[in-house]
C-alpha cells in the first residue's frame, strides 16, 4: 500500500461511499496479516497497555513503549499506513512537548500520522502539527486518557447540549487540519450526524454503522479472552480456545516424552 494509501485516499472513499477499515496492531506478525487481509488503516493503539501489557488501563504507557511498538508494526507491514495513538500526557502539557513527541512517530517509528484524544483545547495543538506537517488523526466521544475524572468508561453524548458540544468540537478539528475523526462510545444516530457533518472520514467505535468506517481491538476481534467483550465489539476468532489447547498438547507431549520426536530431532 505504500504511496497509494495517503490522508487524501480516506477523504475519497468517504466521497464514494466506501467504507474504511481500520484495526489496532501492536506486532510485526499481526501487522502483516493485517495488511495482506486489505485493511487499510493498522492503528497502534495506547491500549496496548491493557491488552497486551497488562495495565488496569492505558494511562500506564509510555512514550517509549509506544514508539517500539509502532517501530515493530511498521517493519511487520512496510507499506501499510500505520497511525501511532498518542499516550496520556504525551502531548498534553504544552504544543512544544505535543508536537515534538508527534514528530518522533514519524521520524523514529515510521508512522504515517499520529492519533490524538481531542477535546477543545486540543485545536491549537492539532493546527501547529498539521502545519508542522504531521497528519492528525482526531478522537471525541468515549476518551479513555479521561477515565479517572470521568468515573468510568462511559457512553458520550446522551444529552442534547452534550451531543451539540461534540458536534461543535467535530467541525473545529476538521476546520483545524484533522484527515480523518474516531468516534468512540457515543449513541448511533449521533455518530451518524456527525460523519454526515464532516468532510473528513469519521471512524466509528461504537458509534454505529452510519459512520465512515470502522476499527476494533485486535485482541476482541480475535478472542483473544473469554471474558469480557465490549458491546461494540464482535468476535470473529476464538483463539483463547485454539491457543489454549495448543499449549496444553505441548505440555502433555513433553511430559510423555513424545516431543521431540526423530522429525524434530539432529543426527
Amino acid at each position: 500500500m505504500a504511496g497509494k494509501i495517503n490522508v487524501g485516499t480516506f477523504r475519497k472513499m468517504k466521497e464514494r461511499g466506501e467504507k474504511i477499515v481500520m484495526i489496532t496492531a501492536y506486532d510485526a506478525p499481526t501487522a502483516a496479516l493485517a495488511a495482506a487481509a486489505g485493511i487499510e488503516i493498522l492503528l497502534v493503539g495506547d491500549s496496548m497497555a491493557n491488552t497486551v501489557l497488562g495495565y488496569e488501563n492505558t494511562l500506564p504507557l509510555t512514550l517509549e513503549q509506544s514508539l517500539h511498538h509502532c517501530a515493530a508494526v511498521r517493519r511487520g507491514a512496510p507499506e501499510a499506513f500505520i497511525v501511532g495513538d498518542m499516550p496520556f500526557m504525551s502531548y498534553e502539557a504544552s504544543l512544544e512537548q505535543g508536537v515534538l513527541n508527534a514528530a518522533r512517530y514519524l521520524k523514529e517509528a515510521g508512522c504515517n500520522a499520529v492519533k490524538i484524544e481531542s477535546g477543545p483545547n486540543s485545536i491549537p495543538l492539532v493546527e501547529r502539527m498539521v502545519d508542522c506537517g504531521i497528519p492528525v488523526m482526531g478522537h471525541i466521544g468515549l476518551m479513555p486518557h479521561r477515565v479517572l475524572v470521568s468515573g468510568g468508561y462511559k457512553i458520550a453524548g446522551r444529552s442534547e447540549a452534550e451531543a451539540a458540544e461534540l458536534l461543535k468540537n467535530a467541525k473545529a478539528l476538521e476546520a483545524a487540519g484533522i484527515f480523518s475523526l474516531v468516534l468512540e462510545g457515543m449513541p448511533t444516530q449521533l455518530g451518524a450526524n456527525v460523519s454526515k457533518a464532516l468532510a473528513v472520514p469519521a471512524i466509528g467505535i461504537g458509534a454505529g454503522l452510519e459512520c465512515d468506517g470502522q476499527v476494533q481491538v485486535v485482541t476482541d476481534l480475535l478472542g483473544m479472552s473469554d471474558g469480557f467483550l465490549p458491546k461494540h465489539a464482535k468476535r470473529y476468532a476464538l483463539l483463547h480456545s485454539v491457543i489454549g489447547e495448543a499449549f496444553r498438547q505441548y505440555v502433555a507431549d513433553v511430559k510423555n516424552g513424545e516431543f521431540p520426536g526423530p522429525e524434530n530431532s539432529f543426527s
